[in-house]
């Protein structure tokens, strides 16, 4: 792993920023650059993944209706694009991460935000949509229930690596 410490922070200006690179195999995917940026003194943090071979634009789906696949691992660049209809679209921007996780990691990240949402919005039926999004979210990491997951990315640099999963081209 390479890393840089003492860089300028793009948010607190101090020389408090440490900057990381790795490469990463992923069964099935291939080698991926992993980046990441932390600021000890503003905890500003910001990663990417970007896989090694030029991959096309790309849009994987995937029906989850077992706990074991709450196993299946997924990348996903900071372009990608998450759905899981009915509940959340998390959509990339300026402050959208990359990562390798698995479908739970996933899916406690969309409760996450919609937790995030239910929290911040005093709109009594926005809450209780919330609530419901987050029993299903629920139920489908207790495997009581089925949930459909897309994620498109332009970059092509994210998978849902799993024989389950449909791969197609992402209609531009």
């Amino acid at each position: 792993m390479e890393q840089l410490t003492k860089q300028p922070c793009p948010i607190c200006q101090k020389n408090t920023l440490t900057l990381m690179e790795d490469e990463q195999e992923v069964p099935f995917f291939g080698k991926l650059a992993i980046f990441s940026m932390i600021c000890s003194d503003c905890g500003f943090k910001k990663s990417d993944i970007e896989a090694l071979a030029q991959q096309e634009p790309a849009k994987f789906s995937i029906e989850i209706d077992s706990e074991e696949d709450l196993k299946i691992r997924v990348v996903k660049s900071s372009e990608a694009t998450v759905k899981i209809p009915h509940i959340i679209t998390m959509e990339p921007g300026p402050a959208s991460n990359g990562y390798i996780t698995n479908v739970e990691g996933l899916l406690e990240r969309a409760k996450d935000a919609v937790q995030t949402m239910r929290d911040s919005d005093e709109d009594p039926t926005v809450q209780k949509k919330c609530k419901n999004m987050l029993k299903k979210i629920q139920r489908v990491l207790w495997g009581r229930d089925k949930v459909k997951i897309t994620i498109e990315d332009p970059s092509g640099n994210s998978a849902i690596i799993s024989d389950k999963a449909i791969k197609s081209k992402l209609k531009k």
